[in-house]
């Protein structure tokens, strides 16, 4: 048989319908999938020890001849175990195997094998528990570099390893090679094929290095190209320059200087609107670093423009909440602005809409009800979305398209409060041009962050009760409503505290610790109008304590919120934590951060202490990323991109941007990658992008 990329996995022996079914999970339908399926890590080996030189507590290889037959020994319903003596000219090793009878068949005095495993000693006397093992000679799972692939229930490293071997074997010479060749050799790569070869079998660690540079610069290099396509398609697209009014003008309307970050970002702005192109700018900033007074400023030379803006939020609060800023901003200038949400019906709503097609409505601010069917823009010539990272790449085309129906593309700003690494906002926000408001506004209420274990339970109870007694409100967030899904996995060494869940955790607080106190709860699983009624309750100081699952990370502006506890903290991200821990600090009071964790990793300990030392977000992040990869930030199911397989934010930045750099230079030669020689390249950004379905066609 002919065995080809597209040759289903069910073509090879010992793959029936049932482990079909089970590789399905990994995503391995064909043997194309397995050469994309890499190792997580490896095990090296490849030097094999006498019994006497082998290191105690370390995995290693040992050469010895079987002494004795095994025996065989029922402990008890279910426990069999398998015992065995092996010897060498050394010394002796005792082998002891659960629940393999079968072995009792296998093993004949006077053969040899190499067995793999972590050798106890104790005293002279040396043992190995279920090691691996082969037939001396064989070199099939010793006396080499093993790849360890993830696995799920009923797929082993063996079966994985057995599929990838046929795989490399047949399939890695018709592996197209997507890296133009002058890139390739410009840039020391290796040949994709040897990429492929020797990410799953190296020869050694020099030729891993080797494969594993050439597959991250891939990642990063297609990625860059697909991300570049997207913004050359936009910077071709028409749009209406919007000359800026002088920025003096709309500075008189603020009751307080701006920051300087804050007049670059204004300044960015204005520079991007006066172009007969169509603006894609993200305005990054920390917990109140002042986005909106930007944006407001967006709005307001659109205005001054004669074009409507839309500037949508990802909640109904957080939308009222932008109403009431941009309304006290502009109003003073004659612009008008109006909300649109879900609640807004009738006879209000009718007259907004009417407003809206006629152009005698300046800004609209509301929820995604602003892009929805039956709403009709007169010019719509911007588009503000806030906290970009729930709405992805796809999303971002979408929201244009209300304007570009009337001719020109408009103008799309969007703010993000989530502070992202500069070398990942290189990768996720290629196809923005990011303004970066790295200064607070002076006057913010500093916010003290501990980090308390159970003993200190008590006397946290006790301070909440201080605060509310003073007037003062409480956030206290858990992990999870009932489950723990998205939450951090702890070390297997680790013992798992138990978790607090919201509804539980509510009730024991309302009926047991703060029974004369005002108690509410929100979470994920509500609907949104219960959620939204509960948030505003708070907002307007009709509950004392808020128990709240992660819901509340972006959310309302409640100033008199002084206190923000974290159950389980050890279980979030730190930028997400820093993020919850934004929610206080609003007003003018004093403002406490408290971590609890009952965890005594050191890990833990050490992610939560970078909290207590700094509030600095893009510090914070930079951490996070180099704790726990870019996973916190971005889900694939919220930025809408392909996740990297072998690249690593953290490590590979110097790579990252040696990619980037060479997709740029190649863009810049090619713009949408028509030339004959890029037609694999451009096949490849479009597999890779497969999921924004429209993008590439």
């Amino acid at each position: 048989m002919v065995y080809t990329p597209a040759t289903p996995l069910t073509a090879l022996t010992g793959v029936g319908p049932a482990r079909a079914k089970k590789l399905e999970k990994l995503g391995l339908t064909h043997l194309g999938n397995l050469l994309d399926y890499y190792p997580h890590r490896y095990e090296d080996r490849r030097t094999v020890y006498t019994i006497r030189e082998a290191p105690a507590g370390e995995a290693c290889c040992v050469c010895a001849m079987v002494a004795d037959y095994p025996t065989l020994s029922h402990i008890r319903k279910g426990m069999d175990l398998v015992k065995l003596r092996v010897v060498d000219h050394t010394g002796q090793l005792h082998l002891t195997f659960f629940n393999q009878s079968y072995l009792r068949e296998v093993f004949r005095p006077g053969d040899s094998y190499v067995f793999f495993g972590k050798v106890e000693a104790m005293g002279h006397r040396r043992s190995m528990t279920s090691p691996a093992f082969e037939p001396e000679g064989r070199g099939q799972i010793t006396g080499r570099i093993l790849p360890v692939y993830p696995l799920t229930a009923g797929v082993s490293n063996q079966l994985l390893l057995s599929l990838a071997q046929q795989a490399v074997e047949h399939c890695t010479q018709q592996a197209p090679d997507a890296i133009p060749a002058p890139v390739r050799l410009s840039h020391q790569l290796c040949q994709r094929e040897f990429a492929l070869q020797n990410i799953h079998f190296p020869r050694d660690y020099e030729a891993l290095a080797l494969a594993r540079r050439r597959l991250i610069f891939e990642e990063f290099f297609t990625l860059t190209c697909g991300l570049g396509l997207l913004k050359e398609r936009r910077v071709q697209g028409e749009g209406t320059p919007l000359p800026p009014p002088p920025m003096h003008a709309y500075l008189s309307l603020l009751p307080f200087t701006p920051t300087g970050a804050q007049r670059r970002a204004m300044e960015d702005i204005a520079g991007d609107i006066a172009r007969p192109r169509p603006m894609n700018r993200l305005v990054m900033g920390d917990v109140g670093s002042g986005k909106t007074v930007v944006a407001a400023y967006a709005a307001w030379a659109a205005a001054c423009n004669g074009v409507q803006c839309a500037l949508m939020a990802p909640t109904e609060l957080l939308a009222e909440q932008h109403y009431r800023t941009l309304t006290a901003l502009l109003s003073p200038a004659g612009v008008s602005v109006a909300l649109l949400t879900g609640s807004v019906k009738g006879k209000e709503r009718k007259a907004i809409l009417s407003q809206l097609e006629q152009g005698a409505l300046s800004v609209a601010v509301g929820t995604h009800a602003l892009f929805s069917e039956g709403v009709r823009y007169a010019r719509l010539g911007l588009v503000i979305t806030d906290e970009q990272h729930r709405f992805g790449v796809a999303q971002r085309a979408a929201l244009a398209a209300k304007g570009s129906a009337l001719g020109a593309q408009p103008h799309v700003l969007v703010m993000s409060a989530t502070p992202i690494p500069r070398t990942l906002a290189l990768l996720i926000y290629g196809d923005l041009e990011v303004s970066i408001l790295d200064e607070l506004p002076p006057g913010r209420t500093p916010i003290s962050t501990f980090a308390v274990g159970e003993a200190k339970r008590q006397g946290m109870y006790g301070f909440i009760r201080e605060q509310v007694a003073q007037g003062r409100q409480v956030y206290i967030v858990c992990p999870a409503v009932g489950d723990t899904e998205g939450l951090i996995p702890l070390p297997q060494e680790e013992d798992a505290p138990d978790l607090k869940a919201a509804t539980a955790y509510a009730q024991q607080l309302q009926t047991q610790v703060f029974p004369h106190l005002r108690v509410g709860l929100v979470h994920g699983k509500m609907k949104a109008r219960e959620k939204e009624s509960v948030m505003s309750a708070f907002s307007q100081g009709q509950v004392d304590i808020l128990v709240s699952t992660t819901v509340i990370e972006v959310g309302v502006d409640v100033p008199n919120a002084t206190v923000m506890i974290v159950e389980n903290a050890e279980r979030f991200g730190l930028s997400q934590l820093h993020q919850l821990r934004g929610r206080v600090g609003r007003g003018c009071h004093k403002s406490w951060c408290i971590l609890v964790s009952a965890s005594r990793g050191e890990a833990a300990r050490e992610r939560l202490c970078t909290l207590c030392r700094t509030t600095d977000g893009f510090e914070i992040a930079e951490a996070d990323l180099t704790l726990r990869g870019p996973g916190d930030f971005f889900g694939k199911r919220q930025h809408g991109l392909p996740q990297l397989k072998v690249a690593d934010f953290a490590s590979d930045v110097e790579l990252l941007h040696e990619a980037r750099d060479a997709a740029q230079a190649l863009l810049a030669q090619d713009p949408d990658l028509s030339q004959p020689e890029h037609a694999l390249l451009r096949q490849r950004v479009g597999e890779i992008f497969a999921q924004e379905a429209d993008t590439f066609n």
